[in-house]
């Protein structure tokens, strides 16, 4: 599939504050042989080794990621890059860690199921992995990232967004974003799908998530949410994002703030309520109800 023109929507920077801890090289004590056996203590006051940074994936390496998805056989309905991205984040929010095996899977197809034989997904894997390791640890820092939201690229897109906006004109509250907005709509469904997938994080206090939730499901039908007043009225509050790149910021001030509720820090006191999310969306998994789409570029 040939994605032309496409341009990452860049959100306005975010100053970081990273320490560069680095530790001593630890030393090695050798003992005679007719010595007695003593218990290796590290050395007092050692600093943490900080983890290696992440290599970001590349251009290059965001297109191949692209294809390798684009060879997914029918009938298998797999993600796009940028589904993909907001699935990662739905999926990393969660209170407990989701192991791979019960992710990977849904990144080639949305319900799960299992890739033919003659199918290698070992470097498709690997690139998902290592965006997954990128992403896990901004959230962990409660850092700034880059989602992979693309700037929509034809004119099509444009007439889309006015039919929609025809369509709702009678809901009250929802408000009219620009058409360049409809493109965080991928990002969300997947998003959407992993919380879907795996519903625990919406089994927490539903006061907290709903004002991330609504930052994010704005960008969603209103009937493609079930059991969710709250959420509506909340969404019904906010102000459209005035162009792409509020809506990009916005995208990530929600997965943070979800983040602070599905795995808080030790200094963030979260409520320990039980009450669940406020409602569930549907009818999301993919961004044209069918086989899922590259971004345009």
């Amino acid at each position: 599939m040939q994605r032309d023109n496409r341009v990452m929507a860049t959100p306005p920077h975010r100053p970081t504050d990273k320490r560069d801890a680095r530790s001593a090289r630890p030393t090695t004590n050798t003992a005679t042989r007719t010595a007695p056996r003593r218990a290796h203590h590290a050395p007092p006051n050692r600093p943490l080794q900080a983890p290696p940074p992440v290599q970001p994936l590349s251009e290059q390496e965001m297109d191949h990621l692209q294809a390798l998805l684009d060879r997914v056989p029918a009938p298998l309905e797999p993600l796009d890059v940028s589904m993909l991205d907001g699935f990662l984040c739905g999926v990393l929010v969660q209170p407990t860690r989701v192991p791979d095996s019960q992710w990977l899977p849904h990144i080639t197809d949305a319900d799960g199921r299992a890739l033919p034989a003659r199918f290698n997904p070992t470097a498709l894997h690997a690139l998902a992995l290592r965006r997954y390791a990128e992403l896990n640890q901004a959230i962990s820092e409660r850092d700034w990232f880059d989602p992979w939201v693309f700037e929509l690229g034809n004119g099509s897109d444009e007439e889309n967004h006015k039919e929609n906006q025809n369509e709702n004109d009678g809901e009250e509250g929802m408000g009219s974003a620009p058409p360049e907005v409809d493109a965080v709509y991928p990002w969300v469904a997947g998003f959407a799908t992993a919380v879907e997938l795996f519903p625990a994080l919406m089994r927490m206090d539903a006061k907290q998530l709903t004002e991330p939730l609504a930052l994010l499901y704005r960008h969603l039908d209103a009937e493609d949410l079930e059991d969710a007043d709250d959420l509506l009225e909340e969404i019904e509050s906010l102000e459209p994002p005035a162009d792409l790149s509020e809506a990009v910021e916005g995208l990530v001030r929600a997965t943070l703030l979800l983040a602070d509720v599905g795995r808080p820090l030790p200094n963030v006191l979260t409520g320990g309520g039980q009450k669940q999310g406020p409602g569930r969306v549907t009818g999301s998994r993919t961004s044209s109800g069918g086989r899922s789409r590259g971004p345009q570029r």
